[in-house]
Formats: structure tokens, C-alpha cells, sequence
């Protein structure tokens, strides 16, 4: 009976929550079968090309099934979930009528995942470009592969990747890349089962790396030194729920892992061979607290912001026996957190991290860092955002020291490596304006007035800070399974950290706050 699906049941959550739901029905669309605002030979051809996800795929990512009582809390995780697979444009869980039984309504509409990709960014006369290939789900079934060139100031490389859910099981996740690089190779994989929802009982996964490649350090802008870097890592993860509810949970953790990395002269003979290993326990609690946005990092789609408060507690043993050596060999404890406070159309959330390793004869490294982010989307089609962030090392692995340009943080309108170090610091203005949310079913068009100032620097010299001021235009894709914006800003650079003229250019990828 498909009119009885368009009969949609208004029930209070108090009568729903008495009730078993009977069946769940997918309606699947294809990525033009509404919304038709696209041209009609790309909606045509797009449709044509596409393949929809299967329902199945839908269903699996479902924290409901048939028979179960109605839960409110896990009906909004499920498109929660749903999002989280990045295939889907839009989702949409609704309760039904058929017969006089209670029915999920599942409505789903696809983004295109085939995806040709050129990337080009320049700063400050700084290049960097990339060709890739991305099929992100792969004949409907939400499988994601990726091919990528790309060529930096510092070098070139080619990779690959795989990504899948159900592999060999329903909730397992298998994720594998390999990457070669002008001056080196490296690998990573991950397989298991995570806390995949807010009540999930257990997880456990296993990942490991293994790479040998050059490592980079730079100061004020120019190449210090360089290394090798050789890495053979295998690891080990897992967690019980002490606690666990709609709410929130209470999780003990556990953690192993070994490993063989040494950095060293390229031309040393014989190459150290270092082994280590560590083992870490905590707790983690979670006050789940979620909130959608749209055309706050993309355009035309939701985004769901996380201002969840949380609280991560660890301590990793390093001992003497398992290979760190005197002055290094000790405890390593960690702890993270996050608070948040939010209204009806902004947020405003505080992070910070702190971690380290204590030895018998002190700290032996260290890392603290912290931010603070403020949204509001008060005033019609614009994004306002204030970000404070700020960090310090001590003792960090070679190549893990802060590097603005690298990590996508600090004034955009300055070059490669033009802010590294120990310290850093990063303040940022940006009013984020929608002037079309989708032209042609294809892309957004956006303008953004920025502010940025901030910098990197070593402990031992002098505070290294600039800053820029200008306005950006935004473009960015929304119906395809990338949500990537990218920039081309224009603006004043003024403080250190660059050479030439104040005036600048830059073509780059989006700031995600």
C-alpha cells in the first residue's frame, strides 16, 4: 500500500516509546530525483552514471530494527550514523502508519561519488597540486577507494586507500592506505569493531604502520635538518562500557602496542633497529550533546557539531625492560576534555589536551594544547566565527613539531613552512556569508571577510607572530560524497613570517573549525 508511507504519524514520544516498531522502510533517491534546481541534462546524466545505495548499506548502519521498542535517542543516532558515512546528501527518519502498525520511514538522498579531483593550492608563491580519484561508494554498497598524486614544495607522491564497513561482520570497519613518496614509502590499516553507538557494550580493533621515509624540520621558514624515519608498528585497542545509556557512558579502555622506530642519517650503516613497546588503560566519559548546522563547513547539507562534554583519562607504561632507555623509560599519563554550551543557532565550545611522559629524573617530552571556538548563525545566510587556539611542546618526535602550514591552521595567507616550532598560537575572525547555496545542483558560492593572526616558534627564540586580513571567496561542492570548500582569499599580510609584499593571494583548501 504506498499511499499509506505518506501518511506520516504525529505521535508524542511518550505514546512512541510504548510501542514496537513493525517494519522499517528505506526509500532510497538517486542524487538529482529531488530538488530539481540542476540543469536537466546534468541531473540527467548524473542519475545515469550514479548508482543508489543499496538498502541494504542503509539498514546496516541502522541502530533500530524491526521489533524493537521506539527510542527517540537512537533514531536521531541512526541519521547521525547515516551522515557519518558521507554517501548521503540528506537523511531523513520518520515514524509511519501502515495498517495501524508503527513503521520507520528511512529516506535517503544519495551524493555523487565518482569523483575526478584537481586540487591546487599556491601561498605566498608555495605550490601545491594534486590529481586524484575517488569512488567513494563503490556500485551502492558505501565501499571507498581513492587514488591521489600529489606534489608539495618538499616532495611528490602517489597513494591509495580502501575503506569498508561489514567485511567480516556488520559493525566491522577495515581501512588500509599505502603511499609512496619521492623520498620514502609508508602504510597504515585498521580493522575491528568500535564503540560504533552511544550504548554500545565493547569494542576492540587492531591497526598498524609501517614506513621509511624522509623527515623534515624547518625554522623561520627554511629546512633545518633532515632525517630517516623507519617505523614498523602494531597495535592493539579496546573498551567496556562501565555505564552506558541514550545520554551518555562511562567506558574503561585499553591499549598495547609495539613497535621498532629509530631516526637516523640516511647514509648510517648499520641503521639502528630500536624496539618498544607500551601499554596504557583508562576512563572515558560522555555527555552526548549534538547540534545541526548547515553551510557552516560546506554548503547545502547538514553537518552535525559535536558539544558533547567529555572528559578522557589514561596513563601509558613505558619501562626500561620494554626498551626505553635510562631517562627516558617512566609513565606517561594524558587527559583530554571538551565543555560546550549552545543555542538555538550557534555553539561555542572549549577543547584542550595535555600529555606526557615522566621519568625518574623528570618530564622527559610533553604536549599541551588548547582552544576555544565561537559559531553563531544568528543573523540570516552568514556563519560568524571567533577561534583562540595555542600550544607547547617539549621533547617532541622528530617531524611532530607544530607547522601551521602543515596542519592547515594560522594566517592562511602566508607560505609553506612559514610558522614551525614548539610554541604556537592562533587567532582567527571569519564571517562566513552564503550568496547561493547550490547554482546549477552543482556547488555554493560564498564570501568570507577574515582576520587571522598567530604563529609557530621554538623555546628558544623570540615569540614568532603574523598576521593577515582580507576577504575570501568560497566555493564548494554539494552534491558529491567530498565536502571540501575550497578558498581563494586576498588580503594585507603585516608581522613576521614572510618576505615581499604585504599584499598576498591564495588558492587552498577550507579552514574546518
Amino acid at each position: 500500500m504506498p499511499w499509506a508511507l505518506t501518511l506520516l504519524a504525529v505521535l508524542p514520544s511518550a505514546r512512541l516509546a510504548a510501542q514496537t516498531i513493525d517494519t522499517i522502510v528505506v526509500v532510497r533517491h538517486n542524487v538529482y530525483d529531488r530538488k530539481r534546481d540542476a540543469p536537466k541534462v546534468v541531473a540527467a546524466v548524473g542519475n545515469a552514471l550514479h548508482i543508489t545505495t543499496h538498502a541494504w548499506v542503509v539498514r546496516r548502519a541502522l541502530l533500530v530494527r524491526a521489533g524493537d521498542r521506539y527510542d527517540s535517542a537512537k533514531v536521531v543516532e541512526s541519521e547521525r550514523a547515516l551522515r557519518a558515512l558521507t554517501i548521503f546528501r540528506a537523511v531523513r527518519i520518520d515514524t509511519v502508519r501502515v495498517a495501524g502498525r508503527l513503521a520507520l520511514r528511512v529516506e535517503t538522498d544519495d551524493a555523487w561519488s565518482t569523483i575526478p579531483d584537481f586540487d591546487y593550492a599556491s601561498v605566498a608563491g608555495d605550490v601545491l597540486w594534486a590529481v586524484a580519484f575517488t569512488e567513494g561508494n563503490l556500485l551502492g554498497t558505501g565501499t571507498a577507494l581513492t587514488g591521489r598524486y600529489e606534489k608539495t614544495p618538499d616532495r611528490h607522491s602517489v597513494s591509495v586507500g580502501y575503506n569498508s564497513t561489514g567485511v567480516l561482520g556488520r559493525r566491522t570497519v577495515l581501512a588500509t592506505q599505502y603511499k609512496t613518496i619521492s623520498d620514502g614509502r609508508s602504510g597504515t590499516w585498521s580493522i575491528g569493531v568500535p564503540f560504533y553507538e552511544t550504548v554500545a557494550p565493547r569494542s576492540l580493533t587492531t591497526d598498524g604502520t609501517a614506513a621509511k621515509e624522509r623527515v623534515l624540520r624547518f625554522k623561520d621558514g627554511l629546512l633545518l635538518d633532515s632525517l630517516q624515519h623507519r617505523e614498523l608498528r602494531v597495535g592493539v585497542s579496546g573498551g567496556v562500557a562501565l555505564r552506558a545509556s541514550a545520554a551518555g557512558y562511562l567506558r574503561l579502555w585499553a591499549g598495547a602496542a609495539w613497535r621498532r622506530e629509530d631516526f637516523a642519517a640516511a647514509t648510517t650503516v648499520p641503521f639502528p633497529r630500536s624496539r618498544f613497546g607500551t601499554l596504557g588503560a583508562g576512563l572515558e566519559l560522555k555527555r552526548v550533546r549534538f547540534q545541526v548546522l548547515e553551510n557552516f563547513n560546506s554548503f547545502a547539507r547538514q553537518e552535525d557539531v559535536d558539544l558533547s562534554q567529555t572528559l578522557h583519562l589514561g596513563l601509558w607504561a613505558a619501562p626500561r625492560a620494554w626498551g626505553y632507555g635510562p631517562g627516558r623509560a617512566g609513565v606517561g599519563p594524558e587527559v583530554s576534555g571538551q565543555l560546550s554550551g549552545a543555542w538555538n543557532r550557534g555553539f561555542a565550545v572549549l577543547r584542550g589536551q595535555a600529555a606526557g611522559v615522566l621519568t625518574g629524573v623528570g618530564v622527559d617530552s610533553g604536549r599541551v594544547i588548547g582552544s576555544v571556538t565561537v559559531a553563531s548563525q544568528d543573523l540570516p545566510r552568514q556563519s560568524l566565527i571567533l577561534h583562540v587556539e595555542g600550544g607547547a611542546l617539549r621533547g617532541p618526535k622528530q617531524g611532530d613539531e607544530f607547522d601551521l602550514w602543515r596542519d592547515s591552521k594560522g594566517p592562511r595567507l602566508f607560505g609553506a613552512h612559514a610558522f614551525t616550532g614548539t610554541r604556537m598560537a592562533w587567532v582567527a575572525l571569519e564571517d562566513r556569508a552564503v550568496v547561493k547555496d547550490e547554482v546549477w545542483g552543482l556547488f555554493g558560492i560564498g564570501l568570507a571577510p577574515f582576520l587571522d593572526y598567530g604563529g609557530a616558534w621554538y623555546d628558544n627564540e623570540p615569540t614568532r607572530l603574523g598576521g593577515d586580513a582580507g576577504l575570501a571567496l568560497r566555493l564548494g561542492p554539494t552534491r558529491l560524497t567530498i565536502t571540501d570548500v575550497g578558498q581563494f582569499a586576498l588580503g594585507y599580510r603585516f608581522g613576521k613570517g614572510f618576505s615581499g609584499r604585504h599584499w598576498a593571494f591564495t588558492a587552498a583548501g577550507n579552514i574546518a573549525y
